[in-house]
């Protein structure tokens, strides 16, 4: 069973945040209570608090900085975080920051985290420069365990073109994921994409599809 607490993270562009609200959106659907919390202090573009209206109207508790969306620098995130922790019906869904200044910020919690199982899936987008071969995505999932003090459970291959990805497009990625895959022994969680591409997925591959609508159109969004 998934856990409660799910954490998303990746380099920039790799879609973390598109998945993040997808995922929400899914859980609400299904009748769960839902808070999606907008942990990315490092990004200033496609931002959980961008479609907060959208998620509100589907049910789903919005936690985001104040300062989310505005021109002021404010790189904290707000006390009302901790409530997740104490709200123990409620699933959360982290979208946190690209990079280890973003996992650092998640690692302030970590006490927290310690007390129940958490799902944190790294989202790989092969076609991204930093994340297009094994050696280096292995080497960032090593910063982001180092800087945050969390365990990646689970890896989500999200390996897009924006408009211009099709399957082979995913399953290019897929063998970069699958490679990353057995060199850090963790699992492949989902493999992601627009519901028309991952339906076509073969074989075993489609029981991990995860099927999105895209919220945030410019390319490489999250």
């Amino acid at each position: 069973m998934d856990s409660r607490i799910t954490i998303f993270t990746g380099h920039f562009g790799s879609g973390k945040t598109e998945l993040a609200v997808n995922y929400a959106l899914k859980l609400s659907a299904e009748g769960k209570k839902t808070t999606i919390v907008d942990a990315d202090i490092v990004n200033t573009y496609f931002r959980t608090h961008d479609k907060k209206v959208h998620l509100t109207g589907s049910g789903i508790n919005v936690i985001a900085p104040e300062f989310a969306n505005t021109n002021l620098d404010m790189p904290t995130l707000p006390a009302e975080v901790l409530s997740v922790f104490a709200d123990k019906e409620a699933h959360i869904v982290f979208d946190v920051g690209g990079d280890e200044g973003g996992a650092y910020a998640l690692g302030g919690y970590k006490r927290f985290f310690d007390r129940e199982p958490y799902d944190m899936l790294f989202v790989i987008n092969k076609s991204r420069p930093l994340t297009q071969n094994a050696d280096d995505i292995s080497a960032y999932i090593a910063d982001i365990q180092n800087a945050s003090r969390l365990k990646i459970t689970g890896l989500v291959n999200n390996t897009n073109l924006s408009h211009d990805t099709d399957l082979q497009v995913l399953m290019d990625g897929q063998a970069v994921v699958e490679a990353v895959s057995q060199r850090q022994g963790i699992p492949i969680k989902y493999i992601s994409g627009k519901k028309e591409i991952v339906q076509l997925l073969p074989g075993a591959l489609k029981e991990k599809a995860f099927g999105m609508d895209l919220y945030f159109q410019l390319p490489f969004s999250g």
